[in-house]
């Protein structure tokens, strides 16, 4: 398939990217890496008149922690996540991710801004988010800027608080306390599907006991499900057997599946509940000074 026609647009600096939104209106649609909106338009499923493209904004892709926040450029690609060292070492979560995102040639030009702006609840990085209670930062004209939770960004297929005229631009992920892991876990039919069911989970614990849990889900719902009972349930307790096996009975009830050619509702709800007692469980030993 081949898009329709579109103008193209390549501005210099972010300003300038936020301007010609502005004035372009509902028309024109930012490209980052491409992969997710350029397949649209190949289908026809989306016709923007025009393009912004942002790529070449490097003042947009870089990875560093301030006191608070791990800070994370819109325009970082998936292979700089994959192979940054701050990564591995203490978001490993977003390694795993990164990790089972289509293929190589892809990661090395999609980025972390666009898998989270196109709203796609099939996309890795958004449950990834919700577990890691990440927040948005957008700009828009006369420069505006607003900090979006990720709990109020993604508003239904395809549809993110993102106004016409706004640019996501970096994502703040709150620095771990005390003993944190995390683990994103994905089944698909190929290497570089989308999932048929993924999992993120994020725990933090102090003296042994969870303080704090994150558990999302992956394309089991019109936007990422964040399995609130789930994550809950796991609080207060050691992470034994039994809560583990509650909260994959919890997970597996707040997913919202429908059934297609990768498999039916209640298989996908039985991938949910192994999937998270998967993920709890590494989540758990990484948090313990495990791999």
């Amino acid at each position: 398939m081949i898009p329709g026609s579109f103008d193209y647009h390549s501005p210099k600096t972010i300003d300038e990217a936020i301007k010609l939104l502005d004035d372009l209106g509902e028309d024109a649609k930012v490209l980052a890496g491409g992969h997710s909106l350029i397949p649209m338009m190949k289908w026809r499923l989306a016709e923007p008149a025009h393009l912004v493209d942002i790529s070449r904004l490097s003042d947009l892709s870089y990875i560093k922690e301030n006191e608070n926040y791990l800070c994370i450029g819109a325009m970082t690609t998936e292979t700089a996540l994959e192979t940054n060292q701050l990564i591995s070492e203490k978001y490993t979560i977003l390694k795993d991710t990164s990790e089972v995102i289509a293929d190589p040639l892809v990661r090395n030009l999609a980025t972390l801004g666009g898998n989270i702006a196109h709203g796609d609840p099939a996309n890795d990085h958004p449950a990834t988010m919700l577990a890691l209670n990440a927040i948005v930062v957008v700009c828009g004209p006369n420069e505006s800027k607003r900090e979006i939770n990720i709990d109020d960004f993604f508003l239904g297929p395809l549809w993110t608080a993102l106004q016409e005229n706004e640019i996501l631009t970096e994502i703040k992920i709150p620095k771990p306390q005390n003993d944190t892991g995390g683990c994103y876990l994905k089944l698909e039919r190929k290497v570089g599907d989308y999932a048929i069911a993924a999992v993120a989970v994020n725990l933090e614990f102090d003296n042994g006991q969870c303080k704090s849990a994150g558990v999302a889900l992956t394309n089991v719902g019109p936007t990422p499900v964040r399995a609130k009972s789930a994550q809950n349930s796991l609080i207060g307790t050691d992470v034994t057997d039994e809560a583990i096996f509650q909260a994959c009975e919890l997970a597996a009830e707040a997913s919202q599946p429908i059934g297609d050619h990768r498999g039916s509702e209640d298989y996908k709800r039985g991938v949910i509940k192994t999937l998270t007692g998967r993920a709890i469980r590494k989540a758990k030993s990484r948090a313990m000074g495990g791999n």
